[in-house]
């Protein structure tokens, strides 16, 4: 490619520039050939730096037993925590913790207990994600090590005791976007208010899938402190990407000594029995800024956005979408009262965040004959901090007797509210505003309540007022008139300064794009142009179809039309971390939390047809076994989230993305009108509550009015080995029927499926051996 003869001008430069993300990658890769680099889209096998597991390890540790493991290939890289279902004081979960502890001390691993703290702020304060390095957990917010430079992404429950196993696991590179930030924080301005606004201002899958890499000047990127960038890292989850790494600069680096002088003062202290000090040492830093990872000049990504902070404000997001992202001032002219608020999660429960959740009542304590004014009547205000040593930090502030002072009411160091277990969960009709990361219908309590999210002292603020409201700490710019963002890196073209190489390095690029598009147009058989055509192409490629694996694949289709369909609404969070419920109570609320009608409709041997970014949001295993569970044997959607599809080829759910059906049956059974791609998405008027999971509708429609789950009298067929669908648009010999190709299916995804999952592939593998 035309990129290599960069390299014959620029000595110092490498042979193929990569991205952060892909030299972290490159790092943590095993069995690469000599001189490969890799790239957005290889398949490597990765030997994680970290992998973490909380509630889930004990399923973990069941799926590592069922395989025939029996010992922890590398105790070192594994760490358990304990934080979920904390407030649990059942006797099942006591003996689930009992059962995870007692695991971990046999096989050396590093362990936490209930109440010690958040799994990912563990990871973080403890020194467990490392700049620079790759780490895994079983647990969607992963992606929060980026804040620190560690490039953190979600596995599930099956990857991790493939882990446990055997140190290792599968991983596509996924394409990597650019985000710029420009600009400065203005004054009563944070880290929220930048991801809150990126999900709700690029609410059109921009990243979906993608992994995003955080830059900007110096200037801009000191007015983003550690602690903001790891709320800002934590979030991308729920703009859909897989990752979101921050860079390893001044800022990062000043936190860094700054925790490893703590860690050696204070290597005494309780806290929890820390044993930071054994990672956060100053040899361990001048190592790591000695061989420092950056991405190269003239790397690829696949699209920039930028942000320009300086003109951004306090922003609120929903009700119940992270893609409805509204400015403070327009909620608070509103008057929109609240139930309920929450300073819970590990998305914004540190102690820089509990501080400036105290100002708000310390401010207001001055104009109060110095006394802390309650909260308001009739809200309840829940305080949880990230960690016990982050509720100590706040402690030996006065921030955390200060919020208790004002009636809020304190949880342990864990979840909680936030993922709907324990106290204080939202009950239908009640509204609540929450500091935490996902607000989906149902996600915090009854899909009958609205949930809000915003900073520590937005939340504060409301709590006191008893409505959405702000503390009045912003300080709007001279000039600013709405947030500049959009493509690119923001920086005008005659603002622009650029040097010869990075000039050569944009010819470059655009010669690299001409090459790929000219080899795309020029390998475009006739028979892939004739795959949207309404018969078969002429001439098909047969796939081998291994022994157990289907060669076809039928049923009628069931159409529940909506798009980003989250995996609490395929499998409600209540029931996640139950670790005994049966296969049929599995198929008796699969789907409920987007309809609960889905269960009476749906028959066994239906193919689910969905929209959009199906199975967005948790990595829970569940969303594809409970489908598994109600004898549904494959979902074809528009688009997946990634780890959803992750966890259906690990645990032999088959799924195919066939846009063309879903718009099909929208043109057919919906009478709204079709969305183009290109256009933002925007809040239904008929759907006051979530693009999430629409509410209910009539018991009866017309036809063409949406219901959340449609028998259709359509029919699906899979040929696995013509790789080709078919569809018959109805009953009867004249119903119309078009086919369309459609990818090949890899060998090794059909033997994982073959196996029953990846779980019975392992047990093979060992077995074999």
């Amino acid at each position: 490619m035309a990129s290599a003869i960069l390299s014959t001008l620029k000595t110092a430069s490498p042979a193929v520039p990569q991205t952060l993300t892909e030299k972290i990658v490159q790092r943590y890769s095993i069995g690469l050939p000599e001189d490969k680099f890799v790239k957005a889209g290889d398949y490597v096998t990765l030997e994680p730096h970290r992998c973490m597991t909380h509630d889930n390890s004990w399923p973990v540790a069941m799926k590592f037993m069922s395989i025939g493991a029996s010992t922890i290939h590398n105790p070192r890289q594994i760490v358990m925590t304990l934080d979920h279902d904390v407030q649990n004081k059942s006797e099942s979960n006591m003996k689930k913790y009992r059962q995870i502890e007692e695991f971990a001390a046999k096989q050396g691993v590093d362990f936490y207990p209930a109440g010690r703290g958040i799994g990912h702020q563990i990871m973080i304060e403890e020194g467990y994600a490392w700049p620079g390095t790759l780490a895994v957990a079983s647990d969607s917010h992963t992606n929060m090590y980026g804040g620190i430079g560690c490039l953190g992404t979600a596995m599930v429950r099956t990857d991790a005791a493939s882990i446990w196993a055997t140190g290792r696991t599968w991983w596509q590179i996924p394409p990597i976007a650019k985000v710029t930030f420009t600009g400065v924080l203005p004054q009563g301005v944070t880290g929220k208010d930048i991801i809150v606004a990126l999900c709700g201002l690029f609410n059109n899958d921009e990243v979906l899938n993608h992994a995003i890499e955080f830059t900007g000047s110096e200037e801009t990127l000191r007015s983003i402190p550690v602690d903001d960038r790891l709320t800002i890292a934590n979030m991308t989850t729920e703009w859909g990407a897989l990752s979101g790494l921050f860079p390893i600069d001044s800022v990062l680096q000043a936190w860094l000594r700054y925790k490893a002088t703590d860690a050696a003062l204070y290597k005494s202290a309780d806290a929890g029995k820390s044993s930071a000090h054994e990672r956060f040492t100053h040899a361990a830093l001048d190592e790591l800024f000695e061989n420092q990872l950056v991405a190269d000049k003239g790397a690829q990504y696949a699209k920039s956005l930028y942000l320009n902070l300086s003109s951004l404000s306090p922003y609120v997001s929903g009700p119940n979408s992270v893609k409805v992202a509204t400015p403070l001032n327009q909620l608070e002219a509103q008057d929109i009262k609240i139930n309920k608020a929450y300073l819970v999660s590990c998305t914004n429960s540190r102690a820089s965040d509990l501080a400036a959740a105290a100002k708000v009542f310390k401010d207001a304590a001055e104009e109060n004959g110095g006394k802390i004014p309650k909260v308001a009547r009739g809200v309840n205000f829940y305080i949880a901090a990230a960690s016990l040593p982050e509720q100590q930090a706040a402690e030996e502030q006065g921030d955390w007797q200060a919020m208790l002072e004002a009636g809020a009411k304190p949880l342990p160091a864990g979840c909680g509210p936030c993922i709907g277990l324990g106290t204080g969960l939202l009950e239908p009709g009640e509204v609540g505003i929450s500091a935490s990361n996902r607000n989906y219908k149902g996600r915090m309590g009854s899909t009958e309540a609205k949930a809000y999210l915003a900073s520590p002292e937005v939340v504060a603020a409301s709590a006191l007022s008893g409505k959405i409201s702000g503390p009045g700490w912003y300080e709007k710019p001279e000039g600013s008139e709405g947030v500049l963002r959009g493509e690119g890196d923001g920086i005008k073209e005659e603002d622009r300064m650029i040097t010869i190489e990075e000039a050569l390095e944009r010819i470059i690029a655009q010669a690299d794009e001409m090459v790929t598009t000219a080899e795309e147009q020029g390998f475009t058989s006739d028979s892939a142009a004739s795959a949207n055509a309404d018969s078969a192409p002429s001439a098909t490629t047969l796939v081998d179809v291994l022994p157990g694996f289907p060669e076809k694949i039928t049923g009628e289709i069931v159409f529940c039309d909506a798009d980003n369909i989250n995996t609490d609404g395929i499998y409600p969070g209540k029931y996640t971390y139950q670790d005994y419920v049966s296969r049929e109570k599995m198929a008796e609320v699969c789907m409920s939390n987007y309809d609960p009608s889905f269960s009476s409709i749906a028959v066994e041997g239906d193919i689910l047809v969905s929209g959009f970014n199906f199975g967005t949001g948790s990595s829970r295993e569940q969303a594809a076994t409970a489908l598994l569970a109600k004898g549904i044997p494959m979902v074809v959607a528009g688009s997946f989230g990634n780890i959803f599809a992750r966890n259906s080829i690990n645990n032999a759910l088959c799924g195919l993305e066939v846009p063309r059906l879903v718009e099909r049956l929208r043109e057919s059974f919906s009478s709204t009108p079709k969305a183009s791609k290109t256009a933002p998405i925007s809040e239904p008027a008929v759907n006051s509550q979530s693009l999430d999971s629409p509410p209910p509708g009539p018991t009866t429609t017309p036809a063409n009015e949406k219901q959340l789950t449609r028998r259709t009298g359509w029919r699906f067929l899979w040929d696995v080995r013509r790789s080709l669908v078919e569809v018959t648009e109805g009953p009867g010999p004249d119903a119309k029927k078009w086919t369309q190709k459609v990818g090949e299916m890899p060998p090794n995804v059909q033997a994982i499926i073959a196996r029953g999952g990846l779980e019975g592939w392992v047990k093979g593998e060992i077995e074999a051996k």
